[in-house]
């Protein structure tokens, strides 16, 4: 039960983390809040949410079928050690341009906002790659065993961070948006900062194998 805790809380704090400086979805979630009601922001964020959830399933997936093969998981392991390069390197660039830019903001209806939030969120091919190395490293340090309990922990936090940042830029994002710059740089640079430690950690995991 211990390391359920431990899963719920890493997989969460990582999929907040990931959610947290403005992009597409989150901002189009502010502006469906703004424009059509804060109801039909949270029914977007919804969305989003659900195809999180899918994708780390997915992702889950992926990393499980390469577990059950032993001899693949020093490639396992590699590939880790590129996604978190990438995303070090992404969130440091993006911290560095500060620059205030324009996030396109796709129009919503309330017929059909959950399914614009489930739209969009396929559309980032990032997500999989993103949870398929978290999972890694978390199998490696005893967090997730690929039972059923496990599964559904890492799947809910994921689902459950993303939606807590897209449920708190919904509701504040009057108080955001004049802090967007800003905020946007800091977050980024944490994000960057964790990258790099998971990096560094997978470099140890591959030198111990």
């Amino acid at each position: 039960m211990g390391h359920l805790l431990i899963l719920f809380f890493a997989t969460f704090s990582a999929a907040f983390m990931a959610t947290v400086p403005p992009g597409l979805l989150n901002m189009n979630a502010a502006k469906t809040s703004v424009e059509k009601g804060k109801l039909n922001g949270i029914i977007f964020s919804l969305g989003v949410s659900t195809v999180i959830m899918i994708q780390a399933y997915v992702a889950v997936l992926i990393s499980k079928m390469l577990h059950n093969n032993p001899h693949v998981i020093d490639i396992l392991l590699q590939i880790a050690l590129v996604v978190f390069a990438f995303f070090a390197v992404f969130f440091f660039i993006a911290a560095r341009k500060n620059k205030k830019k324009k996030v396109k903001i796709i129009k919503v209806s309330k017929k059909n906002s959950f399914f614009k939030g489930t739209l969009l969120a396929a559309l980032n091919l990032l997500t999989v790659p993103y949870y398929s190395g978290l999972n890694v490293m978390w199998n490696a340090s005893g967090w997730i065993k690929f039972e059923l309990w496990d599964i559904i922990i890492f799947v809910l936090a994921a689902g459950l961070g993303t939606f807590s940042v897209l449920y708190m830029y919904t509701i504040y994002f009057n108080k955001l948006e004049n802090k967007t710059n800003r905020f946007s740089q800091n977050s980024n640079y944490i994000l960057s900062g964790l990258m790099l430690v998971l990096f560094v950690i997978t470099i140890f995991r591959l030198l111990n194998n």
